[in-house]
């Protein structure tokens, strides 16, 4: 790394000697995206800005960005270790997916390893034309090494992650790997459509789950996306709701080869498509808060939907996916790649 590199004003351009709340930050940006993200808090995104309407596409909290140097919890409670210092965003979840489970040994928190660990970094490409930085972060509970290479052109609005796994250990190991990704004001708001591709499929939470509050869908049952039943009729799950509406975690899958989703915000003329390989993520897990959970951790204050490509499901832990067949599995020195793109775009007008 050349501390003093050639710097520039247009074009696409990094700035990497930043410091964001005392914490290493990256910014990648061209004529169109500003990207930043939190070198020494899991590669976290905070900010996904579309310039020509200065407009954030990702969702912040109100407790927004947190240096958990600055704040020791005062809870042992391993939901706690990540909620506390939740701003939203978009995450790298790995080897655990939702609340603490239990593996060969090792206790894992909420959402895993990654999500809260320093990451390197290294720049391949600096230029006008196009710029490519890779982030690497080897683990400390399992012997897993992820690198993640994000790749932006100019005059392009589209975000290119590539990543690859590698098992550093010598046994067969199972894990959850996902993108927790989460849209909300100014731009994800009730009104907002979702499209998917035709023949997905919506797995509901079991009957008897205690990981999240009942909402509007009659749980135990599979259905085709976007209708589902609820206790009085059906439901179309590609409309965001008014605030204060129940909400639902469910689980979409049958994506074939390349998965892919839009959301759209028709009012301000602008949506996002996400594609990615379900291959690998076979899974979208659709996480919603309207506003109507009134307890810990969000007290009625947020209006967000996580849409969120992965390995597995449920939400329930590691424990879980291994016992439904779903979590992934990798052998000794295998290594797993995965692609994912963000291309934020104008709706073409209903007519």
């Amino acid at each position: 790394m050349q501390r003093y590199r050639r710097q520039r004003n247009f074009g696409c351009r990094i700035h990497d000697q930043y410091s964001y709340f005392g914490m290493r930050t990256l910014v990648l940006e061209n004529e169109k995206l500003r990207l930043s993200l939190l070198l020494d808090k899991g590669g976290e995104i905070f900010e996904c800005l579309y310039k020509p309407l200065d407009l954030d596409l990702i969702w912040l909290s109100e407790n927004g960005v947190q240096n958990p140097m600055d704040y020791l919890s005062t809870s042992a409670d391993p939901t706690a270790a990540f909620i506390d210092y939740y701003p939203g965003g978009w995450q790298e979840v790995l080897p655990n997916g939702g609340p603490t489970a239990s593996y060969l040994g090792a206790q894992y928190g909420q959402h895993g390893e990654v999500a809260h660990m320093p990451w390197d970094y290294d720049i391949i490409k600096d230029t006008p034309e196009e710029i490519e930085v890779k982030l690497s972060v080897r683990t400390k509970k399992i012997p897993f090494h992820v690198s993640k290479t994000f790749i932006l052109t100019s005059g392009s609005s589209q975000i290119q992650v590539k990543e690859q796994l590698k098992n550093l250990g010598t046994t067969n190991l199972h894990y959850m790997w996902g993108h927790h990704l989460v849209f909300g004001k100014p731009f994800a708001l009730p009104g907002s459509n979702i499209g998917l591709p035709n023949g997905v499929e919506i797995i509901t939470e079991s009957k008897d789950s205690e990981v999240a509050a009942p909402g509007r869908i009659v749980r135990g049952e599979t259905y085709y996306w976007p209708q589902a039943d609820t206790e009085d009729g059906s439901l179309d799950l590609s409309i965001l709701p008014e605030r204060d509406t129940r909400s639902d975690i469910i689980y979409l899958t049958n994506f074939g080869q390349n998965g892919w989703y839009t959301l759209e915000n028709l009012n301000l003329y602008l949506g996002v498509k996400v594609e990615w390989d379900s291959t690998q993520f076979p899974y979208l897990w659709y996480w919603q808060e309207f506003g109507g959970t009134k307890t810990y951790p969000w007290y009625g204050r947020h209006y967000n939907v996580g849409l969120e490509p992965f390995s597995s499901y449920p939400t329930h832990g590691l424990e879980e996916a291994i016992r439904n067949g779903s979590a992934a599995e990798i052998a000794p020195c295998e290594i797993k790649s995965f692609w994912m793109k963000l291309t934020p775009y104008i709706p073409k007008p209903k007519t």
